[in-house]
């Protein structure tokens, strides 16, 4: 089993960095890639964000790129989201999730369906 627990969400201005926080217990073979995605009212859950636990290779969504970088510390079992030039377009509700299986890749196209593992989620609202 795999727990994970999100902190650093918040209001920011448009332009502003907020960095998000997602702590993971558990196998660490379970959770051999981890992510972040994000909903927003009224619309499907979206990955952000991979990174490949073992090697720490990342994966970003376009609207993204340049903008946010995943990463871990591995010694405090962290994944990390840096979001920097925030846009009102990335207000959302974002979770941190994990899955065991690296047989499609770890990428940020993956469908939040074939994570197993969820954390409770931290609202972020960027205002304009």
């Amino acid at each position: 089993q795999v727990q994970l627990a999100e902190s650093g969400g918040g209001s920011v201005q448009a332009g502003g960095s907020l960095r998000l926080a997602c702590g993971a217990s558990g196998y660490t073979s379970y959770r051999k890639c981890m992510g972040w995605f994000r909903q927003a009212p009224g619309k499907e859950r979206e990955g952000v964000a991979t990174i490949y636990t073992t090697g720490g290779t990342a994966d970003y969504a376009d609207s993204v790129k340049g903008r946010f970088v995943i990463f871990q510390d591995n010694a405090k079992n962290t994944a990390y989201l840096q979001m920097n030039s925030l846009k009102p377009e990335d207000t959302a509700m974002y979770y941190c999730a994990a899955r065991p299986g690296l047989g499609s890749g770890c990428h940020a196209s993956a469908s939040h369906k074939t994570f197993l593992y969820w954390g409770q989620g931290t609202q972020v609202t960027v205002s304009s």
